[in-house]
């Protein structure tokens, strides 16, 4: 079975555009660009079309590569305090002479539709909901529920401890009433676990790591991870294979943008309804 995220992220714009049609004033989410590489373009444009898509006002505030920490800072301080602004976003990556976790911590978390900040991410941990999970995390928990795939009892290999999928996907999954082990790239032998997983995701960025014979036939495989290789595109697992071999995967490519972009507008729907309450 093919889990395609492309037809729930439809179903939340649907959601969305009605929602905010019945809306007084529009949300508007606002986007920090600061470093103008083809990536960094390409999430942003496609961020601004699925915005005004959900007629959610959209604006991108864009500085050359050379701004200094202290003054990135000052600019996120002005975007806290700008009542128009109902969430924002601080494109990652940032050139390296800025520390990423210092301008994190830096914006309002009722603003931080990213759910980046540590407030939101600890909320995550503990199953607050009043704060804002990160989008790519938050996306694989919608396909699952999509799909009424409970985690209840289930056994979860999530493979990648980054800050932003993997670590919180892990809390979320714990909270769900799942038993999850944790994986990197330095596992022993990740096949013991995966092998023995009913769902296995993905979230490395290492090509193919995760390949047919390291799963059982029966298992979900979500992937989240990708890399670029000599200009092309190569997924965490083995796609081809783990069909031929009647996994239940998501599709590639195809289900992470729409989905991580989805629950962004998700998130700044929220923060706006939050912040007129």
């Amino acid at each position: 079975m093919i889990l395609d995220g492309r037809t729930i992220a439809q179903n939340i714009y649907n959601s969305l555009g009605e929602d905010i049609a019945q809306l007084k004033d529009t949300p508007t989410l606002g986007a920090i660009l600061v470093w103008n590489n083809d990536e960094s373009l390409r999430y942003i444009k496609q961020k601004r079309k699925f915005a005004e898509k959900t007629w959610i006002n959209f604006k991108l505030f864009q500085f050359e590569d050379t701004i200094s920490e202290e003054a990135l800072k000052s600019e996120i301080l002005k975007l806290n305090n700008n009542t128009e602004i109902s969430g924002y976003i601080v494109q990652l990556p940032l050139p390296k002479h800025i520390n990423e976790l210092r301008v994190i911590r830096n914006i309002d978390p009722k603003k931080d539709v990213d759910g980046f900040h540590p407030e939101n991410q600890w909320k995550v941990m503990i199953w607050d909901l009043t704060g804002f999970a990160p989008c790519t995390p938050a996306g694989v928990m919608k396909i699952l529920e999509h799909y009424n795939i409970t985690l209840v009892w289930k056994k979860i290999s999530i493979l990648g401890r980054s800050n932003i999928v993997g670590k919180p996907l892990t809390m979320m999954c714990i909270n769900a009433g799942a038993t999850v082990t944790s994986c990197n790239s330095r596992t022993p032998d990740i096949s013991e676990f995966t092998k023995n997983s009913d769902i296995v995701i993905c979230a490395t960025g290492i090509p193919h790591i995760l390949k047919a014979h390291m799963t059982s036939p029966d298992s979900i495989v979500i992937d989240v991870g990708f890399s670029i290789v000599n200009g092309e595109i190569h997924w965490d697992a083995d796609y081809n294979a783990l069909i031929s071999q009647w996994n239940s995967v998501t599709p590639v490519p195809g289900w992470v943008g729409p989905m991580t972009v989805a629950m962004l507008l998700s998130n700044t729907y929220k923060a706006h309804i939050l912040a007129h309450e």
